[in-house]
């Protein structure tokens, strides 16, 4: 245990996600020994992220206008929603060049453990996007994991008395893995095998 305001930084530190407590402490004396014009730097893009940094009012992917880039651009397929778990499933998909249509970010998963319900996830903006008839195609891309398999059962359900393809991505994705560390290949493989989703 440090002193103070070193131990309140390694303790902020440790509370990000994947940065145990060796990790904090090797952070928080790294930024110790920095030049102090790199450590404003850094606290100024943290501040500046937070002010501007806001989610798609269409998607829900983060976005610092009031529509993401990807709503904005004419030249994706209206007609295909995928739908991602959070916003850095919607990178991993886009580094694989094999995917033109829109997005909805759910904002999490359900998991009754952690006590999130579809009551927490953006399910019903998507009913709402899905209403008027003009998309075609949902493709459902939760992680290959427990929740997530949970979540499209869930939304085949929800999804299927509407009429619409519901698809899920293809097998070459590990089960109990998460979508942003798959490498491009296997991620861009299992879309373009992508299968129906069968409740």
């Amino acid at each position: 245990m440090y002193e103070g305001v070193v131990q309140d930084l390694i303790d902020e530190l440790g509370r990000l996600p994947g940065v145990g407590p060796k990790s904090a402490q090797r952070i928080a004396f790294h930024l110790l020994q920095a030049d102090p014009v790199d450590v404003r730097r850094l606290a100024d893009v943290l501040v500046e992220v937070k002010a501007r940094v806001k989610f798609c009012s269409v998607c829900f992917n983060v976005s610092e206008d009031e529509q993401c880039r990807i709503c904005r651009d004419p030249r994706r397929d209206p007609s295909v929603i995928c739908v991602v778990e959070e916003y850095k499933d919607v990178v991993a998909i886009e580094r694989t060049r094999e995917y033109r249509g829109r997005y909805h970010v759910l904002g999490g998963a359900i998991s009754p453990i952690e006590g999130i319900g579809p009551e927490q996830l953006h399910i019903t903006e998507l009913m709402s996007r899905l209403a008027d008839g003009a998309i075609t195609e949902v493709i459902l891309a939760t992680d290959p994991n427990l929740e997530g398999e949970a979540t499209a059962t869930f939304l085949t359900r929800a999804l299927r008395p509407m009429g619409l393809r519901v698809t899920r991505l293809a097998s070459g994705l590990p089960v109990g893995g998460d979508l942003e560390y798959a490498d491009e290949v296997t991620l861009g493989r299992a879309f373009a095998g992508r299968r129906s989703a069968d409740a």
